[in-house]
């Protein structure tokens, strides 16, 4: 029987969630754009669409690499995952103030 730890455990979990709720956000600010063909609405899904990738991608390096490196969270898993949601955030904010 293969051992996976707890930390394993609720990190899948949670970058799950994150996966499905940001992909439904993503999802519904493009439907908005589609109505509107709004800039703000489009700036608005792209900041949403990398929060998102940072933090599926953030999880996956942490879970897929880290189990063939032998180390449970790899530095740049959050490296990672911090850079693309502050990149994705500096892009929502972008789209509060774009005309």
């Amino acid at each position: 029987m293969v051992h996976i730890p707890s930390s394993q455990v609720g990190i899948v979990v949670s970058k799950t969630l994150i996966l499905i709720l940001g992909g439904l956000i993503t999802y519904y600010s493009y439907q908005a754009y589609s109505r509107t063909k709004s800039p703000q609405h489009k700036w608005l899904t792209y900041g949403f669409g990398v929060v998102t990738l940072g933090a599926f991608a953030g999880g996956v390096l942490d879970i897929v690499v880290g189990r063939f490196l032998g180390q449970e969270l790899l530095p740049v898993s959050v490296f990672t995952s911090s850079s693309l949601t502050a990149i994705g955030l500096g892009i929502i904010l972008y789209s509060l103030y774009v005309r």
